[in-house]
């Protein structure tokens, strides 16, 4: 997506859905992961291809969707739907780091940037306003040399 293409109205930045804008490199197979690991998490079912609205069993399995498009970096893990399947399958094999978990959330809970420091500056230049979290407290006071 370009940042031209970028508006501040809309769902993405205002109502009660909590949603936040990722970056591709490195961030959208991680949420991916985030996703599709939270029914299991909860403890509503084993395996997340066992959840009856994921998307797991289309990415990880091949079984067709008439409503899932695959995203550019998903179609990036193979030539072929077999070969993209079982490299899906394989990033399952590792849990989410703690850190990825709590970016992903406060990402998400703050309508903050999921991305590295230049794509969250690019964004702020382009909407105009913070989208990472900024520092807690008031500014520290320097004094001055006399």
């Amino acid at each position: 997506m370009s940042i031209e293409h970028i508006n501040e109205r809309g769902t993405l930045w205002e109502g009660r859905f909590r949603s936040c804008l990722v970056q591709q490199d490195n961030y959208v197979l991680g949420c991916y992961r985030y996703i599709e690991m939270n029914p299991v998490i909860a403890g509503m079912v084993a395996h997340p291809g066992d959840y009856r609205w994921t998307s797991y069993r289309a990415n990880a399995q091949g079984e067709l969707s008439g409503f899932i498009s695959p995203h550019a970096v998903y179609n990036e893990l193979g030539s072929g739907t077999a070969q993209r399947a079982e490299a899906y399958r394989s990033i399952f094999n590792d849990r989410l780091s703690l850190g990825l978990i709590e970016q992903i959330r406060s990402s998400i809970n703050g309508n903050y940037v999921l991305g590295d420091q230049k794509f969250a500056s690019e964004i702020a230049q382009a909407l105009g306003k913070r989208v990472s979290q900024g520092v807690s407290g008031r500014p520290k006071k320097y004094k001055l040399k006399e």
